[in-house]
């Protein structure tokens, strides 16, 4: 995260004829009086399959959030786990890069660095945009439509296209096959939470409330009516995990167990409650409004987790009415980290453990960081000369 780019209006995209973008006009859409069409709800067929022996692993990696000379430490960490893990698939949630990049090519090679790992070990893998990835767009031309674009010329990506007229680039639902039979077993879905708020609604700014942007009621409308198509296609409510990258407001609300209070008392208290492991560095930053994503997961039933970065030195999960709301520590070290010598004592990823075997089929989720495989964390930065890209991204 960091502070709120000098001008947006209403859209939260730098340019809003790229494909993906008009959703973001619905607010104008409402208060004129005009009603937008919702795209037309059609349940996937699965992408990915479980293992022979029922089990899927997916790992999720946060703020990679670096330029074109990415910080070597963030792809060792990546590699590592993945050698380590050997996951099924793989999420980048968000703030993929940084605004630092002044051409189109250095964003290629900003966002190629982080995404070889996954290809070069043949991983299906995928990405949220941030409110970072948009920065350098004044400078590069890349939008997030164009980023889309590059990103879907890697061989394992599977990020979904942008939905014409719904607000975000490539929310994306992906079903996970069962090893027993034709038919999904998990769903992944992967939801754009956007960059900033637009400077002002009706006249009024939001000077005192965060900057940051939230998840839009069409996109909203967008899970729900897909989940349903799903539930229909398939006659049962599909267990899933959703990511997008920036926190909602029920995360705070659950590390203290209260709305207006924010006492040790109080956390300890959720603590127990909602049973809350990890650490909380910083405060949550969603944004100013809050968007009733999880009011759509309490009436669905079928999303059994939500979970984010943004907040870089947070690594907790709990479990909120039923619903885990959790964390992934920043992966990439030229991001902003802990104060001073402890800069780099969080960087991490996080693991999630499904097996169709158990009833759930979600069955665990935990954290591994880069301590854990002896990388350097001197809190300095290390960047490498850019690798050339393949001629199928060039």
């Amino acid at each position: 995260m960091s502070s709120k780019a000098t001008t947006f209006d209403l859209s939260r995209r730098a340019a809003l004829a790229t494909a993906g973008t008009l959703g973001a006009m619905g607010l104008i859409a409402a208060s004129s009086g005009l009603a937008q069409a919702a795209p037309k709800p059609k349940a996937p067929r699965p992408t990915l399959a479980f293992r022979p022996d029922g089990k899927f692993k997916v790992v999720q990696f946060n703020d990679t959030q670096d330029d074109e000379k990415t910080d070597r430490r963030t792809i060792e960490l990546m590699e590592r786990t993945l050698d380590q893990e050997k996951p099924d698939f793989v999420v980048i949630n968000g703030d993929v890069i940084n605004g630092g990049c002044d051409t189109e090519l250095e964003v290629k090679e900003a966002l190629n660095h982080v995404v070889l790992p996954m290809e070069r070990r043949g991983i299906p893998w995928a990405v949220t945009f941030g409110n970072h990835d948009e920065d350098s767009v004044s400078r590069t031309g890349m939008t997030e439509a164009k980023m889309l674009e590059f990103l879907q010329s890697y061989a394992h990506n599977v990020n979904a296209d942008s939905v014409p007229g719904l607000t975000g680039t490539s929310n994306t639902q992906l079903l996970v096959q069962s090893a027993k039979s034709q038919e999904p077993a998990f769903g992944l879905w992967l939801i754009d939470t956007g960059r900033y708020a637009p400077d002002t609604i009706d006249g009024q700014n939001f000077e005192g409330y965060p900057d940051w942007d939230w998840v839009r009621m069409d996109q909203v409308t967008w899970y729900r009516n897909q989940s349903i198509a799903t539930e229909q296609k398939y006659g049962k409510k599909i267990p899933s995990l959703m990511w997008g990258h920036i926190a909602l407001h029920e995360h705070r609300n659950m590390w203290f167990a209260s709305l207006d209070s924010r006492t040790a008392a109080d956390h300890a208290r959720a603590l127990t409650k909602h049973s809350i492991v990890g650490e909380r560095n910083e405060d949550e930053c969603p944004g100013p409004i809050n968007s009733g994503l999880f009011s759509a997961f309490l009436e669905r039933g079928d999303v059994l987790g939500y979970f984010v970065g943004h907040d870089h030195v947070n690594t907790y999960v709990g479990n909120y009415y039923g619903v885990q709301l959790g964390y992934a520590p920043g992966t990439g070290f030229g991001a902003y980290g802990l104060s001073g010598a402890e800069r780099n004592r969080l960087r991490g990823a996080r693991v999630f453990e499904l097996d169709e075997n158990q009833p759930k089929v979600y069955t665990n989720t935990r954290l591994v960081f880069a301590n854990d495989f002896g990388i350097d964390l001197v809190a300095n930065d290390q960047p490498i000369v850019p690798l050339p890209l393949d001629p199928a991204q060039q």
